[in-house]
């Protein structure tokens, strides 16, 4: 059993250092060698790269951060398929209840490492589209349904803050609507509430109807990511 746990405990180490790994970061250092902290609104995120460098760029950093997302949630199914096969999975251990909390818990490391990188000084993006990838390979209908309500409501008001937080806002209700096990749906509350608290400057924005929309630059921090 003390193999299988510290097997688990390593899985979501790992999660998170994926998570942290700093792309728009490099991405912007390598191409305009800057810091893209220190330009736009100070986020990391894909956002913030395509204000920086332009949407090829900024479309990159969004695919890559992603698959962040879905490289961890992998590395879960990965683990019990091994596991499994070398008969690693302890008796005790019932593997299809555990696999789901297993997988929330390595999803939300990967968003905090994307918002909090070690290799940044635990300071990052808004986990925005890494919480997409991860939604991807956790209920592919639920990413899916996210990215529809992100892309229609982008499409509307031409804001980017607001479509994240309306998607947070969606996901755990998508979660209850294709009857996702309990483990995704605390996901979708824990991870939607962090996006939404992460998007708390660009609220105040918001209700001020001072937040830029797509094309405008911004002076002030915190921006989208």
């Amino acid at each position: 059993m003390t193999i299988w746990l510290s097997g688990c405990a390593a899985i979501v180490v790992i999660a998170y250092l994926l998570g942290s790994f700093p792309t728009g970061y490099i991405a912007v250092k390598q191409l305009k060698g800057i810091d893209i902290r220190e330009v736009g609104s100070g986020s990391t995120g894909a956002t913030n790269v395509l204000r920086t460098l332009g949407k090829g760029p900024g479309a990159f950093v969004l695919v890559l951060d992603a698959l962040k997302g879905v490289l961890a949630i992998a590395l879960v199914y990965w683990l019990f398929n091994f596991a499994s096969s070398q008969n690693f999975i302890p008796p005790s251990v019932d593997a299809q209840m555990w696999q789901p909390w297993l997988i929330t818990l390595v999803g939300l490391a990967a968003i905090l490492g994307h918002s909090k990188s070690i290799f940044l000084g635990f300071s990052g993006g808004k986990s925005v589209a890494i919480s997409l990838g991860i939604l991807l390979a956790m209920s592919w209908q639920v990413g899916l349904a996210t990215a529809g309500v992100f892309a229609v409501v982008v499409a509307i008001s031409r804001i980017v803050s607001l479509s994240s937080i309306t998607g947070a806002i969606a996901v755990p209700i998508f979660m209850v609507i294709l009857h996702q096990p309990l483990p995704y749906i605390l996901f979708g509350i824990a991870g939607g509430l962090y996006v939404i608290l992460r998007h708390r400057t660009n609220i105040e924005r918001l209700l001020a109807g001072t937040e830029p929309k797509i094309g405008q630059n911004v002076a002030t921090p915190e921006e989208t990511a």
